[in-house]
């Protein structure tokens, strides 16, 4: 069996019950016992942890402002890149085809094997072990929110932020494409000279690659900010 600790080491968590990670690391084009229903699971249980947090974290918000808040925290590309984070690419369990295709950069493959993973540590140890891996994974994103941003997608809250500050617009440029012309994948780079950041991001669009890639530029300068 492979050596899940890194892994372990980066959610916070250590499973009791290790065939159920496995189990939410196999995608269905390796085996019929796979993780689409702990994919289902997992989107029901991030959904009301990270709902859960809004509610503590964000008093005067209304609840269509909260909703919009937790569609941002969960929705496909969010996923991707806390995936990115994890390294969870190197450990997913794909079929021949999939891997030949890239599936294990696949952000629809990465974001569906997050959501497994937080059904695995819910049917691992229950709600606040799932609570607190969520809060560890979260807690920075969820801190350097703006609610009033909600509305507004990652490249224009990354080109506000550099205008207000009377500095150049970020460079995006397509360095390459993968996979047959109906699964495209999509790789961008978004590059901010003067701040000295440089990302990737990768999507089955160049508009999406182009947003991951602004998103995790400006988590970058979030995250420079707090230091």
């Amino acid at each position: 069996m492979p050596d899940y600790s890194a892994l372990e080491r980066s959610l916070d968590y250590q499973f009791k019950q290790t065939p159920l990670l496995v189990q939410a690391l196999t995608h269905r084009s390796f085996a019929s016992h796979n993780n689409e229903r702990l994919e289902f699971l997992g989107d029901g249980v991030l959904n009301f942890v990270i709902a859960h947090m809004i509610y503590q974290n964000f008093p005067k918000l209304d609840e269509g402002e909260m909703s919009r808040l937790r569609a941002l925290l969960v929705k496909e590309s969010s996923l991707c890149e806390l995936a990115l984070t994890l390294n969870l690419g190197d450990y997913l369990i794909l079929g021949e085809g999939e891997l030949k295709s890239g599936g294990w950069q696949r952000p629809s493959v990465l974001a569906d094997a997050v959501e497994a993973i937080f059904a695995a540590i819910f049917l691992d140890a229950g709600y606040q072990a799932v609570e607190k891996v969520t809060q560890h994974l979260f807690a920075q994103r969820m801190a350097n929110i703006n609610p009033q941003s909600v509305n507004k997608d990652a490249k224009t809250q990354l080109q506000e932020h550099l205008q207000a500050r009377k500095m150049p617009l970020p460079l995006y440029q397509v360095l390459r494409t993968e996979g047959e012309a109906h699964q495209q994948t999509f790789f961008v780079e978004c590059v901010i000279p003067p701040l000295n950041i440089r990302t990737q991001g990768h999507a089955s669009s160049r508009r999406n690659a182009e947003q991951m890639a602004a998103s995790l530029a400006f988590d970058k300068i979030q995250q420079g900010k707090a230091k």
